[in-house]
């Protein structure tokens, strides 16, 4: 069965963090902090997601104050930093809003997030994850990740169930 099929039912986003809202890169700057690029493409689609009521969670194994700062503004309520048992994480954000893996949609990158898109409806990654990811995807980007590829699975949702043009939100 197609992945589209499944794009009616889902109610709910669960992503990572580098890799997919980000392109993977640190960058090493002279204060010994690190900072990471994200794409307002996949803000805009965040934020018209959170005002047409979807949930969305992020889980990542990272603790970085600028990737949670960013994450608020765009209105994401649960964040899940330095997870180091993704499942954990995302069962309780199952939980929270009584969801099943059927209305889930996730999107990973790399090894540790394979659990969890594996019990998820749809499980999708940008074009640029590793093929351990790529095998078990249900859907693949055509669009790397931090250039896009989660504008791209919240806009294919929200299309199909109608809701994408409902909310004329600005840049974020």
């Amino acid at each position: 069965m197609s992945y589209k099929n499944k794009l009616k039912d889902i109610k709910a986003f669960v992503f990572d963090v580098d890799g997919v809202f980000t392109d993977g890169s640190v960058y090493l700057l002279p204060d010994g902090n690190m900072a990471r690029v994200m794409n307002v493409l996949d803000g805009l689609a965040v934020v018209k997601a959170v005002k047409a009521n979807y949930f969305i969670g992020v889980i990542t194994g990272g603790n970085d104050a600028m990737v949670k700062n960013r994450i608020e503004y765009l209105g994401i309520k649960d964040y899940y930093p330095k997870s180091h048992n993704k499942i954990i994480d995302y069962e309780d954000f199952k939980s929270k809003y009584n969801l099943k893996d059927s209305e889930i949609l996730s999107m990973g990158d790399d090894i540790p997030d394979i659990e969890m898109m594996e019990l998820s409806a749809i499980s999708a990654c940008p074009k640029n994850a590793v093929p351990e990811v790529k095998i078990i995807s249900d859907y693949i980007s055509p669009i790397k990740g931090g250039k896009g590829a989660v504008r791209d699975v919240i806009e294919q949702v929200m299309k199909i169930q109608g809701k994408w043009l409902e909310d004329n939100t600005q840049s974020v």
